[in-house]
């Protein structure tokens, strides 16, 4: 299993890397789409959707968001025709704000899961609600990815990659050497206290690596890396958000397309929650810089 999982990360990772460097922003975002629209087909499984005609009209309702806020601007300046109302157009920076709900979620997911541990998994949910939160997950993380590239310079863009796959080696090594203290043992048994410090101790090492290849200036590396850990700390819950969506359903894994791992999901999980996060500790680090 473990051989598995690093041909496959062996192959997927250049690929990553590829797509971030070298696809024009707009190629991107598509890529990154489908691959979001992929991992909702998974979801629908974790939702308990049998029908797959209704799997198909939920990845189809879920393009026209997708739509309408990869070309924002000409949304506003439809909406500004139709509606004859010139004033939208002074609303494109409303997009930005987006980004509260998902964060507010993820620290809420992360709470819950803290205090409620295996009483999550009592949690019942209608499909349809279920099929909501998905779309809700997975557009912010599409969104978000997709302005990130464009915002940022592609390096930043791999470094949240980066620091989300080093945060699963040095869990994966510190559980397995150290681990003793179980996270949430009801759902996910395998996961500890001490491999999540391997994991924030893991992106302390990374951020500050990179804090070297990005030159930052010296007043800025604090906050990059308190960003840095508290992103891989709710990646970690993202991870356990999903391990207790596939736990309700009875299911290991949301998937078999990826040997060694399972699903979309269950290799994105901790950097779909990651997502919009960074994202928003990355805007708030270069506002704070423009205001300087």
């Amino acid at each position: 299993m473990l051989l598995q999982r690093v041909i496959t990360a062996s192959i997927l990772a250049p690929l990553v890397v590829l797509a971030i460097f070298q696809l024009p922003h707009l190629y991107f975002s598509f890529l990154w789409a489908a691959v979001m629209l992929a991992a909702a087909w998974e979801w629908t499984n974790l939702a308990d959707v049998k029908s797959t005609l209704l799997k198909v009209l939920f990845l189809l309702l879920m393009l026209i968001p997708m739509a309408i806020l990869q070309f924002w601007p000409q949304t506003l300046e439809i909406i500004a025709q139709v509606a004859n109302w010139p004033e939208v157009r002074a609303q494109s920076g409303l997009i930005e704000w987006l980004v509260v709900p998902p964060v507010l979620f993820w620290l809420w997911v992360m709470t819950k899961i803290r205090k409620a541990g295996g009483d999550l998994l009592e949690i019942k949910m209608s499909t349809t609600k279920k099929l909501l939160l998905g779309a809700f997950i997975l557009l912010s993380a599409w969104l978000f990815l997709s302005r990130f590239i464009v915002l940022e310079e592609p390096a930043m863009t791999l470094y949240l990659f980066v620091l989300i796959w080093s945060a699963d080696i040095g869990a994966y090594f510190a559980g397995k050497k150290f681990g003793i203290t179980k996270l949430a043992i009801e759902i996910s048994p395998g996961k500890t206290l001490e491999g999540m410090y391997g994991a924030l101790i893991s992106a302390v090492v990374v951020s500050l690596v990179f804090t070297l290849y990005f030159d930052m200036w010296v007043l800025y590396i604090a906050d990059f890396v308190l960003l840095s850990v508290i992103t891989v700390l709710v990646s970690i819950y993202g991870d356990l958000f999903f391990s207790a969506a596939k736990r309700i359903r009875g299911v290991k894994d949301s998937g078999t397309i990826l040997p060694g791992h399972g699903g979309l999901l269950d290799r994105l999980d901790s950097i779909i929650a990651a997502i919009p996060v960074f994202y928003a500790g990355a805007w708030l680090i270069r506002w704070m810089g423009l205001g300087a």
